[in-house]
């Protein structure tokens, strides 16, 4: 298995950091990493993503709501289990009324060893999601503003098993 991991705490309640994670549309105009977002961020649907390390090619994913403003994962990846990757996105209300979001992604399956030759070191991409959001979150949604530097430091780890 390789997976990639970061959190960071944000000074807003789960529902508010939940509604800037389902505006795809919004993910370009904020420090997310992601050049764009294909369809609808809604249980059931099926977006594809573009990310900034890879702005050529689309990732199709399944999106699965788990518990809305509290869970959620993105699967895409190859039939019968070959290659699978999952995005899973938790939100967990803090006592001062923020949420600590964690973001992970893990990828499996028999060809691995194949796909792992051509996946980029998707850490920083991690990265600076979970500091983008947290900034574009707190900010608020005036996109003309100027982005100040986050206070917390996210943490973030990547493994290859």
């Amino acid at each position: 298995m390789v997976a990639f991991h970061a959190d960071v705490k944000i000074d807003a309640s789960p529902e508010e950091v939940w509604q800037v994670l389902l505006d795809g549309a919004g993910y370009p105009t904020w420090d997310s990493g992601v050049a764009r977002v294909e369809g609808t961020i809604a249980a059931g649907e099926r977006i594809t993503v573009y990310s900034e390390v890879r702005p050529d090619r689309g990732f199709p994913v399944g999106v699965r709501i788990i518990e809305p403003a509290r869970k959620m994962r993105w699967i895409g990846g190859l039939p019968m289990g070959l290659f699978s990757g999952v995005r899973t996105f938790t939100l967990l209300p803090t006592d001062d009324g923020g949420t600590f979001f964690d973001l992970r992604e893990e990828y499996d399956g028999v060809l691995l060893f194949l796909m792992r030759l051509t996946l980029p070191d998707l850490q920083p991409s991690f990265d600076k999601f979970v500091l983008g959001l947290k900034r574009r979150v707190e900010r608020g949604p005036a996109p003309s503003e100027e982005t100040a530097p986050a206070d917390g430091d996210a943490s973030s780890t990547a493994s290859a098993e």
